[in-house]
């Protein structure tokens, strides 16, 4: 597979914790796919991975956040029949409540539990379930 046919992504699993503690973490569902998982979107030209994910979930959420730790990334074939590598990021909102922009239509605070069951794609699934596995 060429590099070109190759799609290169980042995005936020943001997370704040609960009115009880527990964490909560943010999902976002685009009506044109009628699908629920992370902000995240394409690179530009020059631009980082983690500038990539700072400026999708800026755009799609409303939120600025601070950049944490990078987590494991996910790959799959695209409906366009390209391989698209996304690099997640922890982070954290700075401020604010999250408001539908762009090409989302609803975000929604969720425990991870439900958000794990909510979310669309396997892998978006198993990398939430990676990341609540190395909560304390």
């Amino acid at each position: 597979m060429s590099d070109r046919a190759v799609v290169r992504a980042a995005g936020g699993v943001i997370v704040r914790p609960s009115m009880d503690g527990e964490p909560e973490v943010l999902l976002i569902h685009r009506p044109r796919q009628d699908d629920w998982t992370f902000p995240k979107g394409k690179l530009e030209p020059g631009e980082s991975y983690q500038a990539c994910a700072l400026r999708e979930v800026a755009e799609e959420t409303g939120l600025r956040c601070l950049l944490g730790d990078e987590l494991p990334q996910t790959s799959h074939v695209d409906h366009k029949g390209r391989l698209k590598i996304v690099r997640y990021f922890v982070m954290r909102p700075i401020a604010g409540e999250p408001e539908a922009r762009y090409e989302v239509d609803v975000v929604r605070w969720l425990p991870v539990d439900r958000a794990v069951r909510m979310l669309t794609y396997e892998h978006d699934r198993a990398l939430l379930e990676s990341f609540a596995a190395a909560l304390p």
